[in-house]
């Protein structure tokens, strides 16, 4: 059984920053490509970014390139998503998923795995 657990996150002024960790467990990181998610109130998943397995491979979407980066230790079997100036527009549940079975895309339908979610909140 495949689990994902993120942590990291909290309370933080605009203009601060967060690092989130996901830890995968029951199985190697290195088998999944993996995405980060994030979800307001009253709104759909978003998609933020992905990385390939081995890494060298990360994509993001418009309104986070240049503030977040994602990485991940795969001997440490974690993935991150350090966020710098933060935007109120960025509070939300950040999630993170993985992908074994398809390349990691911004398409929620082809994540086989997903954490429980951990809560951002930007304050203005």
């Amino acid at each position: 059984q495949v689990q994902l657990e993120e942590s990291g996150g909290g309370l933080v002024q605009a203009g601060g920053s967060l690092r989130l960790s996901c830890v995968v467990s029951g199985r190697t990181l290195s088998n999944y490509d993996m995405g980060w998610f994030r979800q307001a109130p009253g709104t759909e998943r978003e998609f933020i970014g992905c990385i390939r397995r081995s890494g060298t491979s990360v994509s993001y979407v418009d309104s986070v390139k240049g503030r977040f980066t994602i990485s991940r230790d795969n001997a440490k079997n974690t993935a991150y998503l350090q966020m710098n100036s933060l935007k109120p527009e960025d509070t939300a549940v950040y999630y993170c998923a993985a992908a074994g079975r398809y390349r990691a895309t911004p398409h929620i339908e082809f994540y086989d795995y997903w954490g429980q979610g951990t809560q951002v909140t930007v304050s203005s």
